[in-house]
């Protein structure tokens, strides 16, 4: 059973998204929040698994709430995923940064709502090909401040990377779910897993959302 936690600060699109998950028998919504605040305290106190987000919410908004949630070492069982209105919303690359696995646009059908949720607790989804190109096209465009100093720091950490990871970081970054990369390689998806999550050690990345963006600001995939 995956339980899930809706934060939104509009009750017809958290009512409307519980509907949708309890439909299915494999989910279940163990709670509601209205701001980062309340998502914040109810990550701590109740059973969660996943965390759909909204970004723009009174107080704290949700890239706050994520940054707070993965940051804390208690509860790195958990998973953000952020909803969003438009899938290039700078908001949703700051996101990623503070933690999140994820994204998904408010306009995604039930189904792939669903999907999506299946796929981050299992630690395969990342983002969609097309959104992944577009996120990164943003992160070399708009470097941060002190970016210089980042990347020479991510660079010596690169360098600990085996080559078999390298392969395989690209491959994330394009992308790719396990499954995939196991096929292309003719590997198995467990050994895909073990250089994902070695790869995401090394660079202190806290899933594979964050893994790409890291591995983008080394200086690593952009010059594959």
């Amino acid at each position: 059973m995956i339980r899930v936690l809706i934060v939104d600060d509009q009750p017809l699109i958290r009512a409307g998204l519980r509907g949708i998950l309890e439909l299915e028998d494999d989910l279940e919504v163990v709670g509601e929040a209205a701001s980062g605040r309340q998502a914040v305290q109810q990550a701590r106190d109740l059973p969660v698994d996943i965390i759909l987000m909204d970004i723009r919410m009174p107080g704290m908004d949700g890239i706050e709430a994520t940054a707070e949630i993965c940051a804390n070492p208690t509860l790195a069982h958990l998973n953000v995923l952020v909803l969003t209105t438009f899938e290039t919303d700078e908001h949703v690359m700051a996101a990623l940064r503070a933690g999140a696995s994820g994204f998904l646009g408010k306009g995604a059908q039930p189904e792939a709502v669903v999907e999506a949720i299946r796929l981050v607790a299992r630690g395969d989804a990342l983002l969609s090909p097309a959104a992944t190109r577009s996120l990164i096209e943003r992160v070399l465009r708009e470097p941060r401040a002190g970016q210089a100093e980042l990347q020479e720091r991510l660079q010596v950490t690169v360098e600990e990377l085996t080559e078999r990871e390298r392969e395989i970081l690209v491959l994330v970054g394009e992308g790719m779910s396990n499954d995939d990369i196991a096929e292309r390689l003719a590997i198995s998806r467990h050994t895909v897993k073990t250089h994902v999550n070695r790869a995401m050690t090394k660079l202190g990345a806290h899933d594979r959302a964050q893994l790409v963006v890291i591995a983008y600001e080394s200086g690593l995939l952009r010059s594959r």
